[in-house]
């Protein structure tokens, strides 16, 4: 029951201070910062983004030569294999519309 009766304050409470602004009037007006803090801000910001990137490239496992050969050798085959692929795909398609375009002409 109590609870019943504090959304009811609250309804009331909001429809007495919507009553209170005008229409056109924002609800809340943004701040404006100072122009010297604004600059400084921005540079403390950025200092600690590429601080924090620095921390995060360091954690990274870096594969070595050998490893690295690998897997440039996987993708490189794996590029190979699927362009192979498309293309004969399209091969066969142009084929059949070539066909299909003889056939109706």
């Amino acid at each position: 029951m109590a609870n019943s009766e504090t959304k009811n304050l609250n309804k009331n409470t909001n429809k007495e201070n919507a009553k209170d602004t005008p229409k056109g009037a924002p609800k809340n007006t943004p701040k404006k910062k100072p122009d010297g803090a604004n600059m400084s801000n921005l540079w403390t910001r950025a200092r600690d983004y590429l601080t924090s990137v620095y921390n995060e490239l360091k954690k990274v496992h870096w594969p070595d030569r050998k490893a690295l050969i690998a897997y440039t050798a996987v993708v490189l085959v794996s590029v190979a294999l699927v362009s192979g692929l498309l293309w004969f795909l399209d091969a066969i398609m142009g084929f059949l519309l070539d066909l299909l375009f003889k056939a109706v002409a």
